[in-house]
């Protein structure tokens, strides 16, 4: 019989049995080493900081602040799990203790050996949010490709990953859409895209893939079988608004004579409507000089929102990745970092190979992994690396 402790560990209620033998285990498999010192002490800070939070909410002084009731709900759920952990610990460290009685050694080593698991599952989804994480993992994500250097056959390859990205969607069953996009006149190729996915929690499965993707095929045109190398740059944006029809509640956002719109003739394919009415926009953002157009719908309403719609996630892209090499530049040793650096990642079709540079992942499963089918792999394979590469930032930082 067991009762249940903090943190889910068993624990068995006494009873005197005799010794039984084969139930004995080397000592080492019953030793458990906590999190790092510099995790226990990064937790224990946030303690303290969810105590002077929480102390000052409920004076009242400075009144009902919305910013500071979403942090203390935020800080509560990591000291409620760091608290239970250290129970867990405790109870872990109780059980271990049992083994100085022979009659209770065989049943308290079984009992370890669960604790001891148990422990290690709550250490690794405490130390998950201790890492600091991108601010916009719950956000629904946009992605914006063009091609690079390579000519038609770039311009092809920024289409195959634009068909990657609508077949990984697919398999997951995220709500998804092209907001803007200019094709080839051949129809395979595309000069630039926009491809939104609707769904909340795709940014963070797709943060990683901002940056330069590199193929190496031969094209349809080459007549003597040589091997090309062609580029596109893929940007990757967090939604800031649930939808792109809520223009009114987009354009609030900025202060009057933040945002210029000049208003243009739509150019390329709509039949009798083209160059018929003002109904492409153009959004400027003055303070940063970001630039969106938008001439994909008949309606200029609806152009208008979706540029707003664009314009507020390149903002909070580039304030994001700002906020972050201003942290960088505080730091006298730096670790490698996971932004948008160049050539991420190859394609190579001739050897159905696929490798991410910056985290080493390799695999012959490309069809696979274009398909939709595989590309989970790639992407967990570079979110291991970057939640390795936080946690190293995390330990010197506290260090």
């Amino acid at each position: 019989m067991f009762k249940y402790l903090a943190g889910g560990i068993r624990r068995p209620i006494i009873r005197q049995f005799p010794l039984c033998s084969s139930l004995v285990r080397r000592n080492h498999t019953l030793e458990y080493e906590g999190l790092h010192p510099l995790l226990v002490q990064k937790a224990e800070k946030l303690v303290k900081e969810h105590d002077d939070l929480a102390e000052d909410i409920s004076s009242g002084e400075h009144g009902f602040d919305t910013g500071k009731a979403t942090k203390l709900a935020r800080l509560s759920a990591v000291v409620e799990r760091f608290n239970n952990y250290k129970k867990a610990q405790q109870e872990f460290e109780e059980l271990k203790a049992l083994l100085d009685d022979p009659s209770l050694k065989g049943e308290a080593e079984s009992e370890i050996e669960e604790a001891k698991s148990t422990l290690e599952t709550m250490a690794e989804v405490l130390q998950n949010q201790l890492v600091p994480t991108n601010p916009f993992i719950d956000k629904a994500c946009m992605l914006e490709l063009r091609p690079g250097v390579g000519g038609s056959e770039a311009m092809i390859f920024a289409n195959d990953l634009l068909n990657m990205y609508k077949n990984y969607a697919l398999k997951n069953g995220w709500p998804h859409k092209v907001l803007s996009i200019s094709t080839t006149p051949t129809g395979n190729g595309l000069t630039e895209a926009i491809f939104s996915i609707d769904h909340p929690g795709s940014y963070e499965r797709l943060q990683y893939e901002g940056g330069v993707h590199r193929v190496q095929r031969v094209p349809e045109t080459e007549s003597k079988g040589r091997v090309h190398t062609s580029t596109a740059a893929v940007v990757v944006l967090p939604q800031m608004n649930e939808s792109s029809e809520n223009m009114e509640e987009a354009e609030r956002e900025f202060a009057p004579g933040e945002v210029r719109m000049d208003l243009m003739r739509s150019r390329g394919a709509g039949g009798q409507h083209v160059n018929t009415t003002d109904s492409a926009v153009r959004l400027t953002h003055i303070p940063t000089g970001i630039v969106v157009a938008m001439q994909d719908e008949r309606s200029q309403h609806k152009n208008r929102a979706k540029a707003y719609m664009v314009l507020r996630a390149r903002i909070a892209e580039k304030e994001r990745i700002e906020k972050e090499e201003e942290e960088r530049k505080k730091r006298t040793d730096q670790v490698t970092t996971t932004n948008r650096s160049d050539k991420i990642r190859t394609y190579n079709y001739s050897q159905n190979r696929i490798t991410d540079h910056r985290c080493g992942f390799t695999a012959y499963k490309l069809e696979e992994i274009m398909s939709g089918e595989k590309f989970d792999e790639v992407v967990d394979a570079m979110d291991s690396f970057a939640k390795t590469e936080a946690m190293k930032q995390l330990l010197y930082d506290e260090k």
